[in-house]
């Protein structure tokens, strides 16, 4: 008898280890203890901007022009997310102004922020919506409309909320930059659809694309940092402060979300849309955006904070996600036993 060999895969699933956290952790590690300088930080800084750009080319295939259009139908779910994402965020970031600087420093209350200006992101809230059986064709639209707006309006709310720090500088080549960076390619993944049918089938290939672009940007921040110097006088304390303050952050909006699509009197399906979309931030679309806005200053400890939060983010709404899937899945199965009984 042949033995068995547990595959790592197999045994991260066992151990219920998420890989793309261990894939963002090992990015990380890599960035600082094999930082890019020079030319190869040049090459490094060129490929994160296409992977970026094919990352959001593949976000562009993804959304199919019926479901956006019957997405319109439902406006107020779409209202209701988008104002979680930039105005309920964007309060609760001005008012984390108080902890500065008894909890946080100065750059990290700006890394913060900045966070919460962010649109929502698009593949983990369609997955965490689809296994929590919810309205995943509406999640598809309103993930996809936060980022398409979020290419215009986190700049704004950069411009109103931010620049007067000295932190960031938005002009319009800035802004140019961003909608050619993120906006173009997502145009370009609509228009060619039908033609790259065959390779989205391929679900490997996307995930590859997806995850690996995150990473390299992720390498690239770290990386930089590490160039800056920027990681020399990090305490241990300052990150604990900021993971303290994304679990507060994280725990207040699914709060909110969850009690106003209650009241909205939203049914089921929707209101886990409105969780999941209305509390997330997209680390795909806040990493290069802050390499544009932030030029010039320590971009890797100002998405310090984001990438902290987008990791709380991931852990908490997969296990609410397997939660409510599992609640559904039972609920189903007595409704079909009570049929079948019938």
């Amino acid at each position: 008898m042949r033995p068995q060999y547990v595959f790592p895969v197999n045994l991260l699933a066992k151990l219920r280890i998420d890989g793309f956290l261990l894939g963002l952790f090992a990015a990380m590690a890599i960035g600082v203890l094999l930082p890019a300088r020079g030319d190869a930080g040049e090459a490094v800084e060129t490929a994160t901007k296409v992977a970026i750009a094919v990352l959001f080319l593949l976000y562009g295939t993804r959304l199919e022009p019926r479901e956006a259009l019957e997405g319109l139908k439902h406006w107020r779910l779409h209202t209701t997310v988008l104002a979680a994402t930039f105005v309920l965020f964007p309060l609760l970031g001005l008012a984390m102004k108080v902890l500065v600087p008894s909890v946080l420093t100065d750059e990290l209350y700006t890394g913060m922020l900045y966070l919460c200006l962010l649109p929502s992101t698009v593949q983990s809230s369609i997955a965490f919506t689809s296994i929590a059986r919810g309205n995943v064709a509406a999640a598809v639209v309103s993930a996809s409309a936060s980022n398409l707006l979020g290419i215009f309006l986190t700049p704004l709310l950069v411009t109103l909320l931010m620049t007067t720090t000295g932190a960031a500088t938005v002009s319009a080549n800035s802004v140019l930059e961003i909608v050619v960076q993120l906006l173009l390619p997502f145009l370009a993944g609509q228009l060619l659809r039908s033609k790259l049918h065959r390779v989205l089938s391929h679900t490997t290939l996307t995930k590859v694309v997806d995850r690996g672009s995150v990473y390299l940007v992720v390498y690239a921040a770290f990386s930089a940092g590490m160039a800056e110097h920027i990681w020399t006088g990090m305490k241990v304390t300052n990150v604990l402060a900021v993971i303290a303050v994304s679990v507060v952050l994280l725990a207040v909006v699914l709060g909110i979300t969850a009690g106003v699509a209650r009241l909205l009197k939203f049914d089921r399906a929707d209101r886990i849309v409105i969780i999941f979309c209305g509390s997330k931030k997209s680390l795909a679309t806040g990493l290069p955006m802050a390499t544009v806005l932030f030029a010039g200053h320590p971009v890797g400890l100002i998405v310090l904070p984001l990438m902290i939060f987008h990791q709380i983010q991931l852990i908490t709404c997969a296990m609410l996600a397997g939660r409510w899937g599992r609640q559904a899945d039972a609920e189903a199965a007595e409704v079909d036993l009570a049929v079948a009984r019938g």
